[in-house]
């Protein structure tokens, strides 16, 4: 590995990056507050101390600027479509509504793409063949997760964002920090599978063409050695 070390330590913090950013979608709200998938600026027409409301993986947040927010506990699976109802009367269609019900269920891929690349990048710390190409294999996993993932937030919040700002309330939802973390993720997750993959295979080829130079003499002069010839069965 010692020709493509440098390439190869560069996928395994791609992976160790894809992992970091994973997390910061993994602890949106409710867990912190302004970490968020959509953000919902409230419009003048609701009345309330609450000024936005926050979406994350595993709940949501309404955040009220100066004093304390109000939050949902964290779990797998939520009604966002009803929660915007709730504050300011966002109509939803049924289809639509359980489409975002049934898709946020799925969010509890995010920790799971996440404990992926944190496995790929711990079996590309070895450096080693089988490491690298273990490492390719579980890192080429966790980016198909991740994408699956990716997708899923991306159909879900489009359809609240659409539904909220086609409301007549005033109010304006926008993509969060964690969306775009998922895609960074994604990336990162697909550009060190790849680079970890092309490195192992590469350690391959030289350590095969390695095998062929015989030790030399005393003299310094290589001992030729006759090619291995081939079984005819």
């Amino acid at each position: 590995m010692a020709r493509t070390g440098f390439f190869h330590h560069f996928g395994t913090f791609l992976l160790l990056a894809a992992t970091v950013l994973l997390i910061v979608t993994c602890i949106s709200a409710p867990v912190v507050n302004d970490i968020s998938i959509m953000k919902v600026n409230l419009g003048n027409l609701h009345v309330g101390r609450f000024k936005r409301v926050t979406f994350g993986t595993f709940g949501w947040c309404e955040i009220a600027d100066g004093q304390a927010d109000s939050c949902s506990k964290s779990h797998v699976g939520y009604n966002a479509a009803n929660v915007m109802r709730t504050i300011e009367g966002t109509s939803f269609s049924n289809y639509s509504e359980n489409t975002i019900k049934a898709l946020t269920k799925a969010m509890i891929l995010h920790p799971i793409a996440c404990g992926l690349n944190f496995i790929a990048f711990l079996l590309a710390l070895g450096a080693g063949l089988v490491g690298s190409f273990l490492a390719s294999m579980v890192a080429a996993l966790a980016f198909i997760v991740t994408v699956v993932i990716m997708i899923m937030d991306f159909v879900t919040f489009s359809i609240l964002k659409s539904n909220v700002n086609d409301n007549n309330t005033g109010s304006r939802a926008h993509w969060g920090s964690a969306a775009w973390t998922t895609l960074a993720a994604a990336i990162c997750s697909l550009l060190g599978m790849i680079i970890l993959f092309i490195t192992c295979c590469s350690a391959r080829i030289h350590k095969k063409r390695n095998s062929y130079i015989e030790p030399k003499n005393d003299y310094g002069v290589a001992t030729p050695v006759a090619p291995r010839r081939r079984r005819w069965f």
